[in-house]
Order: structure tokens, then sequence, then C-alpha cells
């Protein structure tokens, strides 16, 4: 990985696990965060001028086109982005000798397995988003062997989710402060992802070299309803939460109804993901509401 060089970049620097990525990562590494007006990974002339002259340790992209319905829309773009452009950074992470990371999804799962995904089931994706995605992990296996993939889940970070405005408990906050009515769906399970603990985990299989396929979302389920309660509980906003099937929101994009993921591959190496509970309390309290 790298040779003796410390220099680690960060593709999607401003984003909600970029940002923290970069935070975190810097305890060991010397971090350069690009962002997309530094670097579009779906043109390898550009991920060549910006990657490819300098002995990097570690390339982490976290680059992606993740608005599922944009996907449908676009399945074109989708596999510009989250797939060749996967494997425009793998192969100047081959050619410049560095460790290669890509951040991928629950959603490359079709949700009927009925319990937590490990990293040995088979994908079997259900919309654009989720095929874009896997596409993106094989290409990135075949171009540099030893990459570093790491699926992460329903994420919630510091820095908000680019084009979202903001992310899922956000949003449940600033409805709930404004007195509006909660309606969340209870039917959907999934693993969470607080962004800083996905960063920590990242640290450790980078400091041990490690490589294939990791399953770094929070340990445990839950619906996005009980995500919800969880958070306004925390917060001491004591409002009622509507419990809705996920058919109350029409969507031309197939979602998988559980897709949460679990990990039997980091325990070999001494690491752990922490449950969804402790990690949501730690971001509420990064972000000063408790």
């Amino acid at each position: 990985m790298g040779g003796s060089s410390k220099l680690v970049a960060v593709i999607g620097a401003k984003g909600q696990l970029g940002s923290d990525l970069v935070e975190v990562l810097a305890q060991a590494f010397e971090v350069v965060g690009f962002t997309h007006a530094d670097l579009e990974v779906s043109d390898p002339a550009s991920v060549q001028q910006a990657l490819g002259q300098r002995p990097w340790r570690a390339i982490v992209n976290t680059a992606a086109l993740h608005k599922v319905e944009a996907c449908e829309a676009q399945p074109e773009r989708a596999f510009q982005v989250n797939a060749l452009g996967a494997l425009y950074v793998a192969q100047v992470a081959q050619k410049t000798g560095a460790k290669y990371v890509y951040i991928s999804t629950d959603y490359v799962f079709d949700g009927r397995k009925g319990q937590p995904y490990l990293e040995a089931d088979l994908p079997q994706p259900l919309n654009v988003y989720g095929a874009s995605k896997l596409a993106g992990e094989h290409l990135s296996l075949q171009a540099q062997p030893d990459t570093l993939v790491l699926r992460i889940a329903s994420v919630f970070g510091r820095a908000g989710a680019s084009g979202k405005g903001g992310n899922f408990i956000e949003a449940i906050l600033g409805k709930a402060r404004a007195g509006e009515a909660l309606r969340v769906v209870a039917d959907q399970y999934i693993s969470p992802t607080y962004t800083k603990d996905a960063a920590r985990l990242l640290l450790e299989l980078l400091r041990q070299d490690a490589q294939g396929l990791f399953h770094a979302a929070n340990q445990g389920v839950c619906t996005w309803h009980a995500l919800a309660q969880e958070a306004l509980r925390l917060c001491g906003l004591e409002v009622p939460v509507e419990a809705i099937p996920a058919s109350r929101f029409p969507s031309p994009v197939r979602r998988p109804a559980f897709s949460a993921l679990s990990s039997q591959r980091l325990a070999g190496l001494g690491l752990a993901s922490r449950s969804w509970q402790e990690g949501l309390r730690d971001y509420l309290r990064e972000k000063g509401y408790i």
C-alpha cells in the first residue's frame, strides 16, 4: 500500500462521509481532500490529472450519484459516475501503487433475506443505483485486486447529505420543532451508519492494510420509524410519529424492504462497529442537539 508515503486522497471531501474521513484519517496520514470542482470521477483525464502524479498511500472514493430517483431516471449517468468512475480511480490507484478504497451501499441487496446481510451474501440489486454501485465494486476489484470495498447504509453525519438538504435525522428534528406532523416509514429495515464511526473503522482497516469487502454500518437493525423515535427521545422531544407503510410514498424506484448490514469480516481483524443507538447519541452530541 503506497510504500512509505503517508499521503491519502479523499474524493468527495465535502460530503457527509468525506468530511469525517478528512478529519479522522488525519490522525495517521497526510490527507488531501478533493471536491467535485477538483475532480470529476466520470472523466478519466480529470482523474489522471488530479491523482496521477503523486505517491499516494491510499485513495478513498466517496463520490457517487446517490439520489436513487435520479439514478433511475438517468441510468447512463449513474453508471458513468458509480461504475466507470470507480474504475477510472481504481486504475490510477493501480498505476501509482496506492491502496484503493471504494465506498458502496446496502442497496446492492434485494432485501429478501429477512435478516442482516453479511459480506458473503450474494448481491441482487433492485434498482439502477444499486446495480451501478455493484458494478463499481466489481470494476474496482478487477482493476486493483487489493481494493478495499466498504459498504455503508442510511448514513447520517455532521455535514449533511449534499443535494439532499441535510439528512434524515435533521429533517425529522426540523419538522418536530416546527410543529409539523411526522409520518415515517415503518416497514423498511436498515442499519444506520454514523459517518464518523465508518471513518474510524476505515482508519483501522487502512492501518491493517485490509483488502476485500467489509460491511461498516453501525450494528443493529431498525426501521426509519424507530430511528426517528430514538432521535426525538434523545433530544427530549415528545412528538408523536405516525408509522406508515412505504407504499404511502409512491416511487418509481424499487427499494429493498430489509437491507440491514452485519459483518463477519471485521471480527477477524479484531474490529467491530458500534450500535446504531451509540452512534446516533454521539452524532446528536456532536451537532449540539443534546
